[in-house]
């Protein structure tokens, strides 16, 4: 719904289908999946550890409307701001430890951006369900689990509730016990599941990441075959 250091709106069409009526989103920033496509009609429940982030939904969800949205001002590159929305739409996974944040031309550029992808998207969310907490406290539901959580290692070090706070051991072993089908995303370091590949990403300066899926399904669908790698 808005930018998110590490969301995956660019390659969400990657991912299997969900073949269940409820998504879960047991880490879920800025749940690019559940937006994607016709995925947002099914019931959709994201649980979210960051209160600041968590906030963010429930106004969206509850609160916002499109008036509200038009009338959000516009940013200036030079101008600063002590608003998280305006925060993490910086492109830089250290923008979540930021309290004040300088406008540059790249954040005065996706604030525009948003602000149009909210108003489109808005209708879309209103029926979600938003839980501030830890994965954990999901419920216990067969669902299409689409697992995001910050990555393993270095790269998942930047956010709120970052990767030196997960025990990716447990949190394995809970996704294990989900009802289901499981869509658990990992980085180049992911080694806690029998990941594969899944896309290679290009960033800057020619560098490279590859982006890794773990997918368990107990659900068969009506019709064609299920995902495979």
């Amino acid at each position: 719904m808005f930018y998110y250091y590490g969301r995956k709106k660019q390659i969400a069409k990657y991912y299997p289908e969900p073949n269940c009526a409820t998504i879960i989103e047991p880490f879920a920033g800025a749940a690019a999946y559940s937006l994607y496509g016709d995925n947002w009609k099914k019931r959709v429940i994201l649980i979210e550890k960051d209160p600041k982030v968590a906030e963010l939904w429930r106004w969206f969800i509850e609160d916002a409307r499109v008036s509200d949205i038009e009338n959000m001002p516009v940013l200036k590159t030079g101008e600063h701001s002590t608003e998280f929305l305006h925060i993490i739409h910086a492109a830089t996974k250290m923008a979540f430890k930021f309290k004040r944040i300088k406008v540059t031309p790249i954040l005065e550029r996706n604030w525009e951006i948003s602000k149009r992808v909210f108003v489109e998207n808005l209708y879309k969310i209103k029926h979600w369900i938003i839980i501030c907490g830890d994965y954990s406290e999901a419920p216990d539901v067969e669902a299409t689990w689409f697992i995001d959580p910050p990555y393993k290692g270095d790269p998942g070090m930047g956010y709120g509730f970052g990767s030196n706070l997960i025990n990716y051991t447990d949190l394995a072993s809970w996704a294990k016990r989900r009802k289901g089908e499981v869509i658990f995303c990992e980085g180049e370091n992911g080694d806690y599941l029998p990941f594969k590949a899944l896309h290679l990403l290009k960033g800057v300066a020619g560098k490279t990441s590859q982006e890794k899926i773990f997918y368990e399904s107990h659900v068969k669908k009506q019709q064609g075959e299920l995902f495979r790698l």
